[in-house]
């Protein structure tokens, strides 16, 4: 059964693409060139997904995620830049987008792409224990509330799934093929930096919470992936 899909690109011919390309997977798919009107129809018509490009006139497409999110809408966000640095990947994450893509691209890699969004969200998996401690880190599932140390830590959607999946067993090292399969059913190298620029923003944040090390430390295990770590056992390793 084919999605309700929002396309925000103010290239009128770039937007044609992308919808004869996901009509042609299925999917019903409205167009619109603008940020506000981007707002106006998410709110109306209030789409499986939103394909959204930063560079929008009236509103930008980062300013359109940003509300989004602040009025607690979830609908996934694919974002569309033509900016591949370090910080403006970090924004737009932080911001609550759940992927992107760097423009040239495919649209083949933009169908598949959204193809694997719409599965995480439309087809959960089997929720994990309700609630997850490590060290002085607390993860509540059921109420997507996060504290570390007693402060509590906002993060995005895509995020807390990382995080959860590192806090079901802590101290195990997660290949990032692994952590792509659980959060993001697309095992490509693009999604594998995207794991990258999440893992890097969640640091920060923990770090925020509990700048003195308390808590807990997601480390980079070099060549295999990641894992969580209770910052209190680190120096017995």
């Amino acid at each position: 059964m084919g999605a309700r899909i929002l396309v925000a690109e103010d290239d009128e011919m770039q937007a044609r693409l992308i919808r004869v390309y996901l009509e042609r997977d299925g999917h019903s798919v409205q167009c619109v060139h603008d940020g506000r009107t981007t707002l106006e129809r998410a709110r109306a018509w209030w789409p499986d997904l939103i394909v959204l490009d930063v560079m929008m006139p009236e509103v930008s497409g980062l300013d359109v995620c940003r509300i989004l999110r602040a009025e607690a809408s979830p609908i996934p966000v694919l974002m569309l830049t033509a900016q591949s640095t370090e910080t403006d990947l970090l924004l737009g994450l932080d911001l609550g987008a759940d992927d992107y893509l760097t423009k040239p691209y495919s649209p083949r890699e933009l169908t598949a792409r959204v193809r694997a969004l719409l599965r995480r969200t439309q087809q959960p998996a089997p929720a994990p224990p309700a609630v997850l401690r490590v060290g002085g880190l607390v993860i509540d599932t059921a109420r997507f509330e996060i504290t570390l140390t007693g402060r509590p830590v906002a993060l995005t959607a895509k995020e807390f799934a990382i995080l959860a999946v590192l806090a079901a067993e802590p101290g195990r090292a997660f290949t990032r093929p692994e952590i792509i399969d659980k959060v993001f059913d697309l095992g490509r190298e693009t999604v594998s930096r995207t794991i990258d620029v999440h893992v890097m923003n969640l640091r920060r944040k923990l770090h925020q919470a509990a700048p003195a090390g308390a808590g807990c430390v997601v480390e980079t295990v070099y060549g295999r992936g990641y894992r969580l770590t209770p910052a209190d056992s680190r120096g017995e390793r």
